[in-house]
């Protein structure tokens, strides 16, 4: 027995949750197969996921991060939520300011006339993309808040092959 009255400390009961986001981030995610041509996007906002299809085969599930007010649609620029509807593909930028994007035809003509009826704006430049450049070590860690001005976000690995995979003119559909 100590005679001070001290008890021996086992600091190993605090690496527990350090391991485990250790794993978190380490562990490797499933590749999209090779030579994967994604024809077709599927977003749920309230599960914050992604969908990807080619041929009407799902092939990959991706986990997003969203506008900082994702809930209901998006009504004008500045309102921080990520748009419903269906839209398409309709750009690719490997300059981005966040490690690529792909562009979202998003607003459509009934998106800008009614923005256009509360006398603002309807935004734009709603993109998926990676992390702002010089973020990516952040990695899977991103995908823990909602942090975007409206666009959808994955690691910068997954905008990498989802980049090369993805088609001009891919239908993409955004749900609750």
């Amino acid at each position: 027995m100590d005679p001070y009255g001290l008890e021996e400390i086992d600091d190993r009961d605090d690496l527990g949750p350090l391991i485990g986001l250790t794993v978190y981030y380490c562990y490797p995610e499933r590749k999209l197969p090779p030579n994967t041509a994604i024809d077709r996007l599927k977003v749920y906002k309230s599960k914050r996921k992604m969908a990807a299809y080619s041929n009407g085969r799902l092939v990959k599930m991706y986990r997003i991060a969203l506008g900082r007010n994702p809930i209901g649609h998006k009504v004008c620029e500045g309102d921080k939520r990520t748009p419903k509807g269906t839209y398409r593909i309709d750009g690719k930028n490997p300059n981005s300011g966040y490690h690529k994007n792909l562009g979202i035809s998003y607003p459509n003509d009934s998106e800008r006339a009614y923005a256009q009826s509360l006398c603002k704006l309807p935004g734009g430049d709603i993109k998926i993309h990676g992390l702002r450049n010089g973020s990516g070590a952040i990695g899977k860690f991103h995908r823990w808040k909602d942090w975007t001005m409206g666009c959808i976000a994955v690691t910068d690995s997954e905008m990498d092959e989802r980049y090369e995979a993805v088609q001009l003119g891919a239908e993409i559909e955004i749900v609750k």
